[in-house]
């Protein structure tokens, strides 16, 4: 997620103006607490199978799943893993692309150029894509970048170089790396296939809404992808990376009242990032449809360093937290969250098989029909269609055509009666019986006696299984898989030391089934007594056994900092995660300067003279085997 400062979230802030129902208020009306754990009142296995379809068959592991020792909750500056493993450091920011590429300087006074060329800031979601051998291509976000920690001089000062600078540090990088057969290290190694998309690569536009589209007419042609946050992989072998908190880039300092669009997804004449005073690109009083070129899923071809990056529209302008990739029938499923409180959990179901489109030179991502969630009363659910014509979306009700109605996705979801959620994040699908789950980090919450929380700050994990098990379905079964906190603080929350959690975040299985869940708490919460997260300690990634719901605590990160992204190497033995931010601006710990930029953390690299840097960690079990056993 994007932070300006510790004590502001931008994505705790609601702009959804809309009456439709919230998801507490169907909680309260619908949910019932069981040994501490919210349950569906209708019975989430009990639903019957005639009115719902038939459940999946739940997955039975051979063997217990989760047979490492947890790691005990801290709040050290250091990556901590369970006894019996180790954690290594790979590809942290400002590392070169190439061995013959501008080295890092660890006072921050790396130039714009150098920092195209070199990994980029705030790692997010990521995905290994499988190579001979020990090797890979890792493809990762870089979600935003500390304005304090990014430049030698902080941002009290705004200017070309530095908006460039901050340009580069953005999107992704793509790096071949390499398991060391004699040492077991993973490493970077030179290759034509590294490259970084940033926030000013050509980029292209392809599905209903075409970059020729009016509301796309800005100065220039399409240029970069932002905010990149989680992400996802298609079965024909590409990266799917998601915009998320565009809007905070945007800003002007000359008059300017935002249209019921722009309050709709956030856009005002502030920006924590004051871009716009040096690039008239960001300044959205004089470039203003530069901001509907972001709000997309871009798919970017790892194989192939010469190709340009797209932005699927099919699959609507949101904030888009992830983009989960399944398949079920032959057709290609992505389900996508919109990470702001009170927002929607969307899914894009393709027309017909992707191979075909595929053999017919057409994406499977141009193709399908995107769908908004609503949860009902009774444990059920359905997926309304976004589609232009159908319900209220229609010529008479101001809407122009499906381009129309992609642009404006959120106020689409509005019209239709989707379900507003506790801020909705990554979403997993397990392997063994497609259940679907989604992370809710934390939100208002609101009324009723069953409701877990009023308010909510601590999330919850929802789960939900599709008519058939069929992921295309548009109906389907829910209930609370856990509710996340410290029963300390809440008596409904029933984790015990190992286990507590708070603000869920990203999510995703492992082969064997593991459901691996990562947190970020907001560093104006993290490890305060008043915010009821003292007991929790730093941010973590748990494991959890879908079926007999046990939780463990697998890794916890340094100060300031979230874990995130997660992929693991062919052979299950190498698992990378993502520790964003550290050192961030904190309540508990303090805020760095530029004279001081070691305030809160000194991860990784704990030179006196350096400054906290974002990171891949790769994971790995020490007698070889494969992780979480």
């Amino acid at each position: 997620m994007t932070r300006v400062t510790a004590d502001v979230d931008p994505d705790d802030v609601p702009s959804n103006p809309s009456d439709n129902r919230h998801i507490r208020d169907v909680l309260s009306r619908r949910a019932v607490i069981v040994g501490g754990t919210v349950v569906a009142a209708a019975g989430f296995m009990t639903t019957p199978a005639a009115a719902h379809g038939k459940p999946g068959k739940p997955t039975k592991p051979a063997k217990k799943l989760l047979g490492f020792k947890a790691v005990a909750a801290n709040t050290d500056d250091a990556v901590r893993v369970p006894e019996g493993y180790s954690a290594q450091v790979l590809i942290p920011w400002g590392t070169p692309l190439s061995s013959k590429g501008p080295k890092f300087k660890k006072d921050g006074s790396n130039t714009a150029a150098e920092q195209r060329q070199q990994i980029g800031a705030h790692h997010d979601g990521m995905h290994l894509f499988p190579l001979t051998g020990s090797s890979g291509l890792l493809a990762v976000n870089h979600e935003y970048i500390d304005t304090t920690l990014h430049y030698a001089d902080g941002s009290a000062t705004m200017t070309k170089e530095k908006v460039d600078k901050a340009v580069a540090g953005h999107g992704v990088s793509v790096v071949k790396v390499e398991r060391n057969k004699k040492t077991g290290k993973w490493e970077l190694k030179d290759s034509l296939f590294n490259r970084r998309v940033t926030a000013d690569t050509p980029v292209k536009f392809s599905g209903p809404v075409k970059e020729t589209h009016a509301l796309l007419k800005a100065t220039g042609s399409p240029k970069g992808t932002i905010n990149n946050c989680s992400s996802g992989y298609t079965p024909w072998g590409t990266y799917v990376t998601c915009e998320e908190n565009f809007n905070g880039y945007f800003g002007t300092d000359e008059s300017f009242t935002p249209d019921a669009e722009q309050k709709r997804y956030g856009i005002t004449a502030a920006s924590g990032y004051n871009w716009h005073k040096s690039d008239a690109r960001w300044d959205i009083a004089k470039n203003p449809n530069e901001a509907n070129r972001f709000g997309w899923v871009v798919e970017i071809d790892p194989f192939n360093p010469l190709s340009t990056p797209v932005k699927r529209t099919a699959l609507g302008r949101i904030k888009h937290e992830g983009a989960t990739v399944t398949e079920s029938k032959g057709r290609v499923v992505v389900y996508t969250g919109d990470d702001q409180d009170g927002e929607y959990v969307y899914k894009f179901v393709g027309d017909g098989a992707w191979r075909l489109r595929k053999l017919l030179g057409q994406s499977p991502l141009d193709h399908g029909t995107l769908y908004v969630a609503k949860f009902n009363d009774d444990g059920s659910g359905v997926w309304l269609p976004l589609e232009f014509g159908k319900g209220p979306l229609t010529k008479a009700n101001g809407w122009k055509d499906q381009a129309d109605v992609l642009i404006r996705t959120r106020t689409a979801a509005d019209a239709v009666g989707a379900t507003k959620l506790d801020r909705p994040e990554w979403v997993a699908v397990n392997p063994g019986n497609k259940d679907v789950y989604l992370t809710l980090t934390n939100g208002v919450g609101n009324g009723g006696k069953a409701n877990p929380r009023t308010p909510n700050p601590y999330g919850h994990i929802i789960r939900w299984r599709e008519k058939n098990g069929d992921n295309t379905a548009l109906s389907f079964t829910w209930d609370v898989f856990v509710l996340a906190g410290d029963p300390a603080y809440d008596s409904a929350v029933n984790l015990g030391p190992d286990a507590i959690f708070g603000s869920p975040d990203g999510i995703g299985f492992d082969t064997d089934g593991r459901l691996w869940i990562q947190t970020d708490i907001s560093n104006s919460s993290q490890t305060l007594p008043s915010r009821g997260y003292d007991n929790i300690g730093n941010c973590a990634m748990l494991a959890a056994d879908p079926t007999t719901k046990e939780i463990k605590r697998f890794l916890t990160v340094p100060r300031g900092a979230e874990v995130t992204g997660l992929t693991f190497s062919a052979d299950g033995r190498s698992l990378f995660v993502n520790v964003q931010h550290p050192g961030e601006a904190s309540t508990a710990w303090g805020t760095p300067t530029p004279a001081n930029p070691r305030a809160v953390s000194n991860w990784p690299d704990f030179d006196p003279a350096g400054r906290p840097r974002s990171a891949t960690v790769v994971i790995t079990k020490n007698d070889g085997g494969k992780i979480g056993t």
